[in-house]
């Protein structure tokens, strides 16, 4: 079964060495918060070339998103929707930028 670790570890990469024009996209740091079993933090820099994704929290970040293990999976797996999930407090932006967000979702759609 996935965990957030593979999607923001493996995934991630996968989807941005593929189509690097969502990189320039978001041209932002996320960091996120991924609670319960699987979880844990990670910074995604899409101002990068490559390397983006670095466990743990660094830099100064445009918008931490956090969520649980099991929903971030749910989300990835397209068995929950991301915008039911963030109207049900279940995934938070902080701050909530509705434009950063929607490119995030590409990536992880």
């Amino acid at each position: 079964m996935a965990t957030a670790k593979d999607i923001i570890e493996t995934d991630i990469p996968a989807v941005l060495k593929e189509k690097p024009e969502l990189a320039k996209d978001i041209n932002a740091i996320i960091h996120f918060d991924i609670g319960g079993e699987g979880g844990g933090k990670w910074t995604l820099d899409a101002t990068k070339s490559e390397g983006w994704v670095t466990p743990g929290i660094e830099g100064a970040s445009k918008m931490t998103v956090t969520v649980s293990n099991d929903d971030f999976v749910k989300i990835r797996e397209k068995k929950l929707n991301a915008q039911m999930a963030a109207m049900q407090g279940k995934l938070k932006f902080k701050p909530m930028d509705m434009g950063l967000a929607m490119k995030l979702a590409k990536l992880l759609g």
